[in-house]
């Protein structure tokens, strides 16, 4: 027992013999009596402190409770990729790095203009090294407070690995925007809550080109299905699978399998022609310069406001989608010199994919309509009225390796405005083509891929569809080395479009 308090237990069984032996003898006076009992008190009330002191403490959960870590800017998250804790938030570095060795071919140095030209400059095949979509960005979070949406952003741009920055001035295209410079491709801020969804501001890729990229599995390759799917006149812009500028849209979230994409982009033209570069953009809306189509405005394909829909539904291995864009009031002045050719252009498809478990087989489809609507005179120079087709079968091979076929297919169009060696403007002429791509892909792990493809566009004798439209790869199609830097140099239809592409692709 600790001394002291056997010292006090000590003194408290003195101090009760006392007071007995007190009581017993009738001598005592009452005011004795009182001390005694007021010093008995005292003595246990120190035995009960002393106690206290002896017993181990319960901590109360307040005290024991230390205060939450508030992390530092720029203190690295555990686990995989290349993310940063913030107070209250993320920072994740992304990218992704695609380059190829290719070798491409026109495919139409036998053909002849009307007139006698024959295709001036190389017209076999040509070596190159090409940076397939490859780029950088950063992305974040921020807590906004318990039951409040978060704030999100996105900063992403082009990579040019395998070439120097700057703008685009070939024979087949010419372009006013640095695809390299710093948020040249998907960029945004917004608010995200898990009940309501996402609503954003800034430019992104359209939900209707988002909406099937699944079933693309030749993105950034020879072969991918832009050279076809979204592609009205079969050159290398993509018209409706590209990225919209200054956009505001909304993403759902999950509602049993069910999601909705819907964006609306103002044209931001002064214009009512819309022949003017739009307010606050580098190129005419549609991705070209007012030279373009051998004009001085913009009236190669430029438009004004844009929306944008999809809808889809996924459950297990099946996934099925709907999509429309319009493009409003487009201009296609260039075609034909007519004032009055500008209407709305309208695109609308549905998608469906399928993934066998069983024989780990991926089957997907895609049935697409497009149409311009314009006046009956002008019915023979419209290019951009038809249907296509894509289907693709993706076969998973071991663990590590898969083999992918693709095949799409444009029918023709209600007319054509004519290029060099075809006879337009005219209508019911065959500018048919015909799509096909095969690839190997070697997965060395989660980031690093190998492959190698092949990829042939045979197109009728009126078509000029290409490989590599919209940026995916270097663009290979219908122009020689002659003409104006303007896009307005010669091309040549019929041409069988062919190359084969060995790359590595790297996504951290």
């Amino acid at each position: 027992m600790n001394p002291k308090l056997r010292k006090s237990f000590n003194h408290f069984a003195w101090v009760v013999a006392a007071s007995g032996t007190c009581f017993s003898a009738s001598a005592f006076a009452q005011q004795t009596n009182l001390d005694l009992l007021r010093r008995i008190d005292e003595l246990q009330n120190e035995i009960q402190s002393i106690r206290s002191q002896l017993a181990p403490k319960t901590q109360q959960p307040s005290e024991s409770a230390a205060p939450a870590k508030a992390h530092e800017y720029l203190e690295r998250k555990s686990g995989e990729g290349v993310t940063f804790l913030t107070h209250g938030g993320e920072v994740t570095v992304y990218g992704n790095l695609d380059l190829s060795v290719d070798s491409t071919t026109k495919g139409i140095s036998n053909k002849v203009a009307g007139n006698g030209d024959t295709p001036v400059g190389n017209m076999g095949w040509m070596p190159a090294i090409s940076t397939n979509l490859s780029s950088i960005g950063l992305r974040g979070h921020q807590a906004l407070g318990d039951s409040a949406p978060e704030f999100v952003w996105q900063l992403e741009t082009q990579i040019d690995v395998a070439a120097t920055s700057g703008t685009t001035n070939t024979n087949s295209n010419t372009s006013d925007v640095v695809k390299g410079a710093l948020t040249s491709r998907n960029s945004y801020i917004g608010l995200m809550s898990p009940h309501w969804g996402a609503l954003k501001i800034g430019k992104t890729d359209a939900p209707y080109k988002t909406s099937t990229a699944n079933m693309n599995p030749f993105s950034g390759m020879l072969g991918d299905y832009s050279v076809i799917m979204g592609n009205t006149g079969g050159d290398n812009r993509v018209e409706f699978g590209t990225r919209l500028d200054h956009a505001i849209w909304y993403e759902s979230p999950n509602m049993n399998g069910i999601t909705i994409n819907a964006l609306a982009a103002p044209g931001q033209n002064r214009a009512t022609d819309n022949s003017n570069i739009a307010s606050g953009s580098s190129d005419c809306t549609g991705g070209n310069v007012p030279s373009s189509g051998g004009g001085t405005a913009c009236q190669d394909g430029s438009y004004g406001n844009a929306y944008s829909v999809s809808l889809a539904y996924r459950n297990a291995g099946l996934y099925a989608v709907a999509a429309y864009e319009v493009h409003q009031q487009v201009n296609r002045v260039s075609d034909n010199g007519d004032a009055n050719d500008i209407g709305d252009e309208t695109a609308a498809k549905i998608g469906i994919q399928y993934k066998f478990d069983s024989t780990r087989t991926t089957v997907s489809g895609i049935y697409e309509v497009m149409n311009r609507r314009v006046s009956d005179d002008l019915v023979y120079y419209n290019e951009r009225s038809r249907s296509g087709t894509w289907v693709a079968i993706s076969q998973e091979i071991g663990d590590k390796d898969s083999l992918h076929f693709g095949w799409a297919h444009a029918n023709v169009t209600p007319g054509d405005p004519g290029v060099h060696n075809t006879a337009g403007p005219a209508a019911n002429l065959d500018n048919a083509a015909d799509l096909y791509t095969l690839a190997w892909k070697h997965q060395v792990d989660k980031s690093l891929t190998y492959y190698a493809d092949y990829a042939l566009t045979i197109n009728h004798d009126a078509a000029h569809y290409d490989l590599g439209a919209g940026g995916r790869a270097v663009t290979t199609d219908c122009h020689d080395a002659s003409g104006a830097l303007d896009g307005s140099g010669h091309c040549y239809g019929g041409g069988h479009v062919e190359g084969v592409s060995v790359g590595m692709k790297y996504i951290f």
